[in-house]
C-alpha cells in the first residue's frame, strides 16, 4: 500500500458513516455535528433585520469557514467511496455514491454557497439558495445514532406509511367531493367546485378546525362531525405503525449489540488460548 493509498484508508476510517469509530472519527462527527447547529441558529438569527452589521460579517465569516470544512467533507467522501462499493471501477463508485441520498444533501449544504457569488444580482434566485441553507440540518442524520433509528424504521415501515398515506388521500378527495354537494347551493362561493373543499377537508381530518371553512347545512354539518371523528383514528394509523417500527428497532439493536459483545468474548476466549 503506497502512502496516497494509506492516506485514502486513514480519512476514510475518519469519515465512514458506521459504528467503527475511533476517537479521532467522534471527534470529527463532533466538530460537524457543531458546525451544523451553529449554521442553522446563524440561519434563524440572520432573519432578524436589526442585527449590528459587525454580527452579520461574523456571520459571514463563520459560514465560509463552515463551507470550506462541508465541502472538503464532500470531495473526501467522494474520493473515498472506493472502499464503500469495493466490486466496482473507481469512477463508477464514485459516480455511484454522488446520487446516494446522504452525498445529494451534502452537496446541497454547499452549493447555496458557490451558486450565491454566481447569481448575486438574481435576487429571487438569492432567496431560494437563502432557503436551501437549510439542507445543512439534515447532514445531521449521518452522525446521530437517534437520527439513523428514525431513518431505519422509516425505511422498513414505508410500504405500511404509504398505505396508511394513501387511505387518507382517497378519503380528502372524497370528502372534498362530497361536501361539495352538500354545501355548493348555500355556498357556492365557498365551495365552487369538488376540489374547493380539500383545504376543509384536510384541517378536518388533522382535527384542526380553522373555522375558515365550515359546513352550514344539515347533511353537511353531520358528515363534518364524522369526518372529524374519522380523522383521530386515521391519524393514529401512521402513529401505530412509526412506533412498532421503533419498538422493533430497539429490539433489534439490543440482539445485535448482545451478539457482538458475546462475538468479541469468544475471540478474546480463543486468543488466550
Amino acid at each position: 500500500m503506497n502512502k496516497i493509498e494509506a492516506f485514502r484508508w486513514k480519512l476514510f476510517n475518519l469519515i465512514r458513516d458506521d459504528d467503527k469509530n475511533n476517537k479521532a472519527s467522534n471527534i470529527f462527527d463532533s466538530i460537524i455535528i457543531f458546525l451544523i447547529i451553529l449554521n442553522v441558529v446563524i440561519i434563524i438569527l440572520d432573519t432578524f433585520k436589526n442585527l449590528n452589521i459587525n454580527v452579520r460579517n461574523t456571520f459571514y465569516y463563520i459560514e465560509k469557514v463552515s463551507i470550506i470544512i462541508f465541502t472538503l467533507e464532500y470531495i473526501a467522501r467522494v474520493w473515498t467511496a472506493i472502499y464503500i462499493y469495493s466490486n466496482k471501477k473507481h469512477l463508477i463508485a464514485r459516480i455511484k455514491y454522488m446520487f446516494t441520498f446522504m452525498a445529494i444533501i451534502d452537496l446541497l449544504a454547499i452549493i447555496p454557497f458557490y451558486l450565491y457569488i454566481v447569481l448575486i444580482d438574481n435576487l429571487l434566485i438569492l432567496r431560494v439558495l437563502r432557503l436551501l441553507r437549510f439542507f445543512r440540518l439534515f447532514k445531521l442524520d449521518r452522525y446521530s445514532h437517534a437520527m439513523i433509528i428514525i431513518k431505519n424504521v422509516f425505511i422498513k415501515k414505508s410500504y405500511q406509511l404509504i398505505c396508511s398515506i394513501c387511505v387518507v388521500f382517497i378519503l380528502i378527495i372524497l370528502s372534498s367531493v362530497l361536501m361539495y354537494y352538500a354545501e355548493h347551493n348555500k355556498q357556492p362561493d365557498v365551495f365552487e367546485n369538488a376540489f374547493s373543499g380539500v383545504w376543509w377537508a384536510i384541517v378536518t381530518l388533522a382535527t384542526v378546525g380553522y373555522g375558515d371553512i365550515y359546513p352550514i347545512t344539515v347533511f353537511g354539518r353531520i358528515f363534518g362531525a364524522i369526518i372529524a371523528l374519522l380523522g383521530i383514528g386515521i391519524l393514529a394509523i401512521p402513529t401505530g405503525i412509526i412506533t412498532a417500527g421503533f419498538v422493533e428497532q430497539i429490539s433489534n439493536d439490543k440482539i445485535n449489540t448482545k451478539k457482538n459483545y458475546l462475538k468479541r468474548r469468544y475471540i478474546k476466549k480463543r486468543k488466550k488460548y
